[in-house]
């Protein structure tokens, strides 16, 4: 019998606009995938946010997703390798259920969502975090990506869906540049990539440090 301690597991948190990618990326990666998207709040929640002078509900926004539950699913993987994680309907804003994750102790995962970043520093505190990713592209390819996605899933109703897109096209600079302040690189698939065989590899990215995210 070994007497080699365990190897910890350690994320990797992918961040980046709506519709950059972050889902086929984490999927193809091989690596198991926590769907951070499943943590978004209710519609009936009274502490969601809403678009400055609308009434449509921004999702964009930070408040509107439960960060604390994210976090404890991400420490439950990286402490025992299992959770359970609530099934979020889109369509209805609303959790239909709950899932069990197992990832069966292997030494690194995913954590993919629109607000990644915002668990950079806590993940770092926790002494979890192997690297953080931000994805990036072309806010009109982003766009098209987004809109032909979230149409084909009936997401939302067309307008809302128009609306929000332009939103977010026009905004997508300045999203990227939250991410990237909050600890997440910046890069294109293929950095990406790289980065990631070196976090699974153990080998710290170059250019990222646990002082980036504080």
């Amino acid at each position: 019998m070994s007497s080699h301690p365990p190897i910890p597991t350690r994320v990797v948190l992918l961040a980046g606009p709506s519709g950059s990618g972050k889902s086929s990326f984490a999927a193809r990666s091989g690596l198991p995938v926590l769907c951070l998207d499943d943590f978004y709040k209710e519609g009936d929640d009274p502490t969601l946010p809403l678009v400055p002078g609308t009434s449509d509900i921004d999702w964009d926004a930070p408040d509107s997703w439960d960060a604390d539950a994210a976090l404890a699913a991400i420490g439950e993987l990286c402490r025992t390798g299992r959770t359970r994680v609530p099934v979020y309907d889109i369509a209805t804003s609303s959790r239909t259920g709950e899932d069990p994750l197992d990832i069966e102790r292997t030494p690194l995962f995913i954590a993919e969502g629109v607000f990644a970043a915002d668990l950079v520093r806590r993940c770092a505190d926790l002494g979890v975090l192997a690297d953080a990713l931000c994805l990036r592209g072309r806010p009109s390819t982003t766009f098209r990506r987004r809109l032909l996605r979230d149409l084909r899933e009936g997401r939302k109703s067309v307008p809302f869906l128009l609306r929000r897109g332009w939103r977010l096209m026009r905004a997508e600079r300045g999203i990227v540049a939250r991410q990237t302040a909050l600890g997440a690189h910046p890069c294109a698939k293929a950095e990406a990539l790289g980065r990631l065989t070196a976090a699974a590899a153990g080998r710290c990215a170059k250019g990222r440090t646990t002082a980036q995210a504080r």
